[in-house]
């Protein structure tokens, strides 16, 4: 198939896609780029490519060419790519394993795809999504990922309901406090098989009462000249500990 025209019905669907009600309504998303392209073919989600006219690909999907306009049309990138792909959300597994991430609130895109990306690296099980984060089928969070959302379990809770879930499970539940916290640094090899780790908002941590369901509280140690790390960077750091042997 091949399109021309910028009023094109199929145009105007993949540009609708830029938003989050659209992508909820459709279960479908856009990736862009040749790398998310092909992170997205090895997971089995493509439904189609988009592919500029006089460009080619050796996927075995239906591909829709376009013209170059078109393309800079439905793009959210500065400088637009010659291949974009239609894709269908992923099958979230109803199991969340023995290690978990809970993210409270987090807003920015490229926090919660650097998180997501950590995950991965760090033997993450399950990431759960609480009230108030951003869609992690956001373009931003989807580039911020590095392809790495197509191969997680990502899933949205309620995280008040989902706690005492844990727990039934044995599953310790973390928060993060300095005052009466554990240095990272000092947990045992036994609490790092089944853990729950919950991370906050950018500007205001985790909600009171989620941090009063937690069985512990842990820190990170640094510097006294530095108040705080960004969030996406202590995740980081925490989930390294929790897979260090």
């Amino acid at each position: 198939m091949q399109i021309t025209s910028l009023e094109n019905e199929r145009v105007k669907k993949y540009c609708r896609l830029k938003e989050k009600k659209y992508r909820d309504q459709e279960n479908q998303f856009i990736v862009e780029g040749n790398h998310l392209v092909e992170e997205a073919y090895r997971a089995g989600l493509i439904d189609e490519v988009i592919l500029e006219i006089g460009e080619e690909c050796s996927f075995n999907v239906p591909i829709v060419f376009v013209t170059k306009e078109i393309i800079a049309k439905i793009t959210t990138l500065e400088s637009p790519p010659t291949i974009l792909a239609l894709c269908h959300k992923k099958e979230m597994k109803e199991s969340l394993g023995n290690k978990i991430l809970i993210l409270d609130e987090i807003q920015d895109p490229g926090n919660l795809g650097t998180m997501i990306r950590s995950s991965k690296a760090f033997h993450i099980d399950s990431i759960v999504l609480g009230e108030g984060c951003v869609d992690f089928y956001n373009p931003k969070v989807l580039r911020s990922t590095q392809g790495m959302i197509f191969h997680s379990n990502i899933v949205t809770a309620k995280i008040e309901g989902l706690i005492p879930k844990l727990k039934k499970e044995n599953i310790v539940v973390y928060g993060t406090r300095v005052e009466s916290g554990i240095d990272i640094r000092t947990i045992k090899k036994e609490k790092k098989e089944k853990f729950a780790l919950i991370m906050g908002n950018e500007g205001n941590g985790v909600h009171q009462e989620i941090l009063e369901l937690c069985d512990e509280y842990l820190y990170i140690p640094m510097s006294e000249e530095v108040e705080s790390l960004n969030v996406a960077i202590a995740t980081s750091i925490l989930l390294y500990e929790f897979d260090r042997r």
